[in-house]
């Protein structure tokens, strides 16, 4: 097995992840520094990122309604509160699938299966990310006309996009908006609204795929079951291969 893909089954860090550890020079199989991506790895090898040995463990999958004002990582160095705190029961070396801005809330994976990671995020797969945003000013089809197009953002034109207008609010200058996109660039709602004129000042992930929050409180998480697992590894698969 290649050394990046036994990192992902391992539940470290994805694959993509685990090439930026290799070339980083944090990883060693059997005490030497790897330095070829297309390494392998053998049964009875022993696979170590910065010191700390790594072992394949059970794959476990999280859905979490996540609140804002808490961190989409597995650490912060300031302190803050991260979605792991949330999962306190959880004993697997979980993170979070993508991420959601600090000020952003609603649906989050969390996994140790870095496989099943690189399906969900990757923008070929086209997976329905679902957004409701309360933004500033009024919404309306030509000034979101252009997000069906694609909106230049940092030096790149998104995919095309999905609306609907929720709510239009005259006498408070604002509208609330759902929009689907299949990326998960930094920051990437609110750049595509600013691209168009309105300013977000608040803003939920609602849906996932097939996923909802359906009977979780914000802070709240339970875990998927086989079916649900299976639904969005299908929808990748079948995106990927047409």
């Amino acid at each position: 097995m290649r050394i990046n893909k036994y990192i992902a089954h391992a539940g470290v860090a994805s694959r993509r992840k685990a090439e930026e550890l290799i070339k980083q020079g944090l990883v060693t199989l059997n005490g030497q520094v790897v330095t070829e991506l297309a390494t392998t790895v053998k049964s009875g090898d022993k696979v170590e990122i910065d010191g700390q040995p790594i072992y394949n463990e059970e794959k476990v999958y999280y859905l979490l309604n996540k609140p804002r004002g808490v961190i989409s990582s597995v650490s912060d160095d300031k302190g803050r509160k991260t979605v792991i705190d949330l999962l306190p029961q959880v004993q697997e070396r979980i993170y979070p699938v993508g991420r959601l801005d600090w000020d952003t809330s609603g649906l989050l994976i969390l996994t140790n299966d870095g496989d099943f990671t690189d399906k969900m995020i990757h923008p070929r797969n086209e997976i329905d990310k679902v957004y409701v945003a309360r933004v500033k000013g009024i919404a309306d089809k030509n000034n979101l006309r252009p997000l069906t197009r694609g909106v230049l953002i940092d030096g790149r034109t998104t995919k095309p996009a999905r609306y609907t207008i929720l709510k239009t609010d005259r006498e408070k200058n604002r509208s609330v908006v759902e929009l689907v996109i299949h990326e998960g660039r930094n920051h990437q709602v609110k750049k595509m609204f600013e691209a168009v004129g309105l300013t977000v000042d608040k803003l939920s992930r609602t849906r996932f795929g097939t996923l909802d929050l359906s009977g979780l409180r914000p802070g709240e998480s339970r875990r998927l079951n086989k079916k649900e697992i299976s639904q969005l590894y299908n929808a990748a698969v079948n995106r990927t291969n047409k």
